[in-house]
C-alpha cells in the first residue's frame, strides 16, 4: 500500500478524473449508512457542480493510476439549492462555508490514514482562499434500520478528533433511492463543522 498517493486535482485534473470517481461513489456508497442505488446518469448530472465551481477540489488516492478514493470540495454556496433552507434562521454567512462533500474509499485501503489526508487537502485548500468553516454531512439512520450492519463503527469519533461537531439544529434533507426501493426519498443529513485557522 506504499504506492498510494494523494493529488489534488483541480481545472482539467479534476474533470478527467469525474467518471472514475462516479463509479467510485456508486460502488462504495451502496453500503451502509447510504445505501444508495446509484446509476452513472444521475452521477454524471450531480458532478457537473465539479466543473461548474471556480473553487472545487477533489483529492484523489491513485493506487498507480487506479483510483480507490477520492474526497471532495466546494464552496456551500455551490450547494445552497440543496442546504440554504438547513441553514435558514442561523447566523452563518454560508459564503464563509467550505462544504467537504464526501469521502469514498474502497475497503482494502481503509486504516491507512488516507482519511486525515482527505481533511488535511481540503481544509488547507479551503484556507487559502478564505474561508471560515469547514463542514460536512452525515446521513442520519434508525438504529433499528433492518439493513444495519452490526459491524458498523460510526466515525463520529474520527470527526471529534479532527475538531468537528454537529451543528444543532442544522439538519438537511437529501434525497436519493436506496438498495431495494422503488423511488428515491428524503433522508436526514446532520452538518457537522469546525472553525479553520483565520487567514494569515
Amino acid at each position: 500500500m506504499n504506492s498510494v498517493r494523494l493529488e489534488i486535482l483541480t481545472g482539467p485534473a479534476l474533470d478527467a478524473a469525474l467518471p472514475a470517481l462516479a463509479r467510485l461513489r456508486i460502488k462504495v456508497f451502496r453500503d451502509w449508512p447510504y445505501l444508495y442505488d446509484g446509476d452513472l446518469a444521475y452521477e454524471e448530472a450531480y458532478l457537473q457542480r465539479y466543473r461548474n465551481s471556480k473553487d472545487a477540489i477533489v483529492v484523489g488516492a491513485f493506487d498507480g493510476d487506479r483510483l480507490v478514493g477520492a474526497s471532495t470540495g466546494t464552496p456551500l454556496v455551490d450547494h445552497a439549492e440543496d442546504f440554504a433552507v438547513a441553514f435558514a434562521g442561523s447566523e452563518i454567512d454560508l459564503n464563509t462555508v467550505f462544504y467537504c462533500a464526501e469521502s469514498v474509499l474502497l475497503p482494502a485501503y481503509r486504516g491507512l490514514g488516507l482519511g486525515h489526508g482527505f481533511f488535511d487537502a481540503r481544509e488547507g485548500y479551503a484556507h487559502d482562499r478564505g474561508y471560515l468553516l469547514s463542514a460536512f454531512c452525515s446521513v442520519l439512520r434508525s438504529q433499528s434500520h433492518p439493513m444495519r450492519e452490526k459491524a458498523y463503527a460510526p466515525l463520529d469519533p474520527f470527526w471529534r478528533k479532527r475538531g468537528y461537531a454537529p451543528l444543532q439544529g442544522i439538519v438537511a434533507q437529501f434525497s436519493w433511492k436506496d438498495i431495494g426501493s422503488s423511488c428515491a426519498t428524503d433522508k436526514p443529513l446532520q452538518f457537522w463543522a469546525r472553525d479553520l485557522p483565520p487567514p494569515s
